[in-house]
């Protein structure tokens, strides 16, 4: 029976080419939408893990305003104050349990002068100590020291791609002077290729450089953006988090009911936050595949009508032949289910090559999805079954003699 059905199926396809492809449009969009959203929330979760295990080993953050990100993925510092200070920084690296070492910073982009170009950067300034508690070191050259910390020395650190940009091989720019601000700052040496952090931003283009020397020579400023914490391997995030919050709402003044002024922030909560800007997306991408599937469904259903009313003769020679009526029931559901199969199949696969293509060229970690594939594939079959529903009632319904005397 199988095969008959297929056939006849079949059959039907070819001689409405266009109609079948308009009804498995709909299925198609809706397929593709479904799976190629839920395809790129599971990749950048993973590639945001992955930037998280770069950032260091069991880092923990805290910095001055708050912190969301956006529906990309990226992170976005708003509303700093500018009360968080040195001290903050040391009092929380001092007193909070389970930190290991810490390192205050100061991030800003400016603009900066070299051999080959000029060009906007990310400046980090920052201790000595940088190196470890982000796993991140100078790859030419070396790192500044505490003894240029303490002599606010006008020298920096690149990182690659900076390096290349200002001075065209990463090789060349040490022992050189770059420019910001109209001062000069020694390169002492060029970071190792480290690529994209869970904040989004490049850490191949950055600019390292004594957080003493960027408070008092650079912009004359008191406070910092934040402190980067190591912890202890066995430290809770949770007592470190409720540690921290104590000592800076102590510290800043701020009373019980009172919205804080900073955002402590840990690796793992980083992915979460993440992940939540991810659900934005996900959720729309759900919203408008639900929509193209109820399209083509209602497509399915259009076309399945016209199609029991063109072969109305077929039916009843079925039924006077001896073809029962839940014959012609399965018939025209498996007709429905196989256009709907087709339209979803091809969503499917188009997203599978989609995923491949695009993990390949943007360098993303590749991650194939059978079970939501394979759960698209059954609900587009099971729509088309849906959507067959009332002219496969119909065909079975229509009456012989009718038919003959027609």
């Amino acid at each position: 029976m199988l095969p008959l059905n297929l056939n006849i199926a079949l059959s039907s396809l070819s001689a409405h080419k266009l109609r079948a492809v308009l009804a498995m449009l709909g299925v198609f969009l809706g397929a593709l939408a479904f799976t190629g959203v839920q395809h790129v929330s599971k990749i950048m979760v993973r590639q945001s893990e992955i930037e998280t295990e770069k950032l260091g080993p069991n880092l923990f953050s805290v910095m001055a305003g708050s912190v969301r990100f956006t529906r990309g993925g990226g992170m976005r510092q708003s509303g700093g104050s500018r009360n968080f200070l040195l001290s903050d920084a040391q009092a929380i690296i001092d007193t909070v349990p389970g930190v290991l070492a810490g390192t205050p910073f100061i991030t800003a982009t400016m603009p900066v002068r070299g051999d080959a170009a000029a060009v906007n950067t990310q400046v980090m300034a920052c201790w000595p100590n940088y190196q470890q508690i982000r796993s991140f070191r100078a790859d030419i050259g070396r790192f500044f020291d505490w003894r240029e910390v303490e002599a606010r020395a006008k020298v920096c650190v690149l990182g690659r791609k900076t390096a290349e940009r200002l001075f065209g091989k990463p090789e060349l720019a040490v022992g050189k002077d770059v420019y910001m601000f109209r001062a000069g700052f020694r390169v002492l040496g060029v970071m190792e290729t480290k690529g994209r952090d869970v904040s989004g931003q490049d850490q191949d283009e950055v600019m390292l450089l004594p957080i003493t020397t960027y408070m008092r020579r650079a912009s004359n400023q008191q406070w910092i953006s934040g402190v980067f914490l190591q912890l202890d391997k066995d430290a809770g995030v949770e007592a470190v988090t409720a540690a921290v919050n104590a000592v800076m709402r102590e510290r800043h003044g701020i009373g019980p009911g009172e919205d804080d002024d900073f955002t402590a922030l840990s690796a793992a909560d980083a992915i979460e936050l993440q992940r939540q800007a991810l659900d934005l997306m996900t959720t729309l991408g759900g919203i408008s595949s639900t929509i193209s599937f109820a399209v083509g469904g209602m497509g399915i259903l259009s076309i399945m009508i016209l199609v029991v009313r063109s072969r109305r003769v077929e039916i009843g020679v079925r039924r006077a032949v001896g073809g029962r009526r839940r014959d012609i029931v399965r018939q025209f559901l498996f007709e429905s289910g196989l256009m709907a199969g087709l339209g979803g199949g091809l969503g499917v696969v188009v997203t599978v090559i989609l995923v491949v293509v695009g993990c390949s060229l943007a360098k993303l970690p590749l991650i194939i999805d059978p079970v939501s594939l394979a759960v698209t594939l059954f609900g587009s079959c099971l729509l088309g079954v849906a959507a067959g529903a009332y002219p496969a009632w119909q065909a079975a319904n229509i009456e012989i003699l009718d038919v003959l005397k027609s």
